[in-house]
C-alpha cells in the first residue's frame, strides 16, 4: 500500500514578509495619526510602542531611528496625498477642468484635517529653519505637489483657457495662500464659512485669468437705394 501523500509545505519566507509588510502598515497608519494630531516632532519610538502595544525594539527593527521613522510618515502622507488629490484629477481634461479639478481636491481634503491637521502645513511650522533629512523629504513631496499645479497652469494657458500672459508662479503663489487661509481660519479661528471663502477666492483668481471673450463677427448688410 502507497504511503500517504506528503501535504505541500507552505514557504515561511514569504509568509514572514507579507507578516512584517503588514505589522509595518500598521505602525506607520498609527506614526500618521499621531503625526497630524501633534506633529511630527511628537513622534518618537516609546510612544508609537506604547500605542500599539509593542516592544520599542519591534519598532525599531521596522523604521530604525526616529528621523527615518518621521521621513517614512512624510512619504505616506505624500502618497495617500496623491491619491486623494492629483489622482482622481488627472481624468479630467487637460486645462481648466483639471486645473479646477486639483484645487478643489486639494480644498476637500484640507477641510477633512481641520481637526486632525496637515502634515505638510505643521511639518513646515517644525522643520522650515532646521536642515537635515526630515526637511529634505518634507520641501521633496511639497515641491513634487507645487510641481503638479504648475503644470496644470501651464496647461490651462497653453489650451487657451487662461489668458498668454498669465504668470504660473503669481497663480500658484495666491492658490497656495487661499488653502493656508483655510487651515488659519477654520483651525485655529474656528471662523465658518473659510472654505466657501477659498472657493470664491479662487474663482475670482480665474476670473482676473480668463481671456476676454471672443468677438463673432457680423456679417456686413448691403444696403439697396431706391
Amino acid at each position: 500500500m502507497p504511503p500517504p501523500p506528503v501535504p505541500a509545505r507552505v514557504p515561511v519566507a514569504p509568509v514572514l514578509q507579507k507578516k512584517g509588510r503588514q505589522t509595518r502598515a500598521a505602525i506607520l497608519d498609527a506614526a500618521l495619526t499621531m503625526a497630524s494630531r501633534q506633529g511630527l516632532e511628537g513622534l518618537s519610538i516609546g510612544t508609537l510602542a506604547d500605542a500599539m502595544q509593542m516592544s520599542k525594539s519591534g519598532v525599531f527593527a521596522h523604521f530604525g531611528a526616529r528621523e527615518e521613522l518621521q521621513i517614512s510618515v512624510v512619504r505616506e502622507y505624500h502618497r495617500r496625498f496623491q491619491e486623494e488629490v492629483f489622482a482622481p484629477a488627472m481624468v479630467q481634461p487637460r486645462g481648466l477642468p483639471r486645473l479646477r479639478a486639483l484645487f478643489e481636491n486639494w480644498l476637500r481634503r484640507v477641510s477633512q484635517e481641520i481637526h486632525s491637521g496637515c502634515i505638510y502645513i505643521s511639518g513646515a511650522v517644525e522643520f522650515d529653519d532646521r536642515p537635515g533629512p526630515v526637511r529634505d523629504a518634507l520641501v521633496a513631496m511639497i515641491e513634487d505637489w507645487r510641481g503638479a499645479l504648475d503644470r496644470a497652469i501651464r496647461q490651462a494657458i497653453a489650451e487657451g483657457h487662461l489668458r498668454a500672459d498669465t504668470e504660473p508662479a503669481q497663480c500658484l503663489f495666491e492658490m497656495h495662500g487661499l488653502v493656508l487661509a483655510v487651515h488659519h481660519d477654520a483651525r485655529l479661528l474656528r471662523h465658518p464659512g473659510a472654505v466657501e471663502h477659498a472657493r470664491r477666492g479662487f474663482e475670482r483668481l480665474l476670473g482676473q485669468a480668463l481671456p476676454p471673450p471672443s468677438k463673432e463677427k457680423t456679417p456686413c448688410r448691403t444696403t439697396t437705394h431706391p
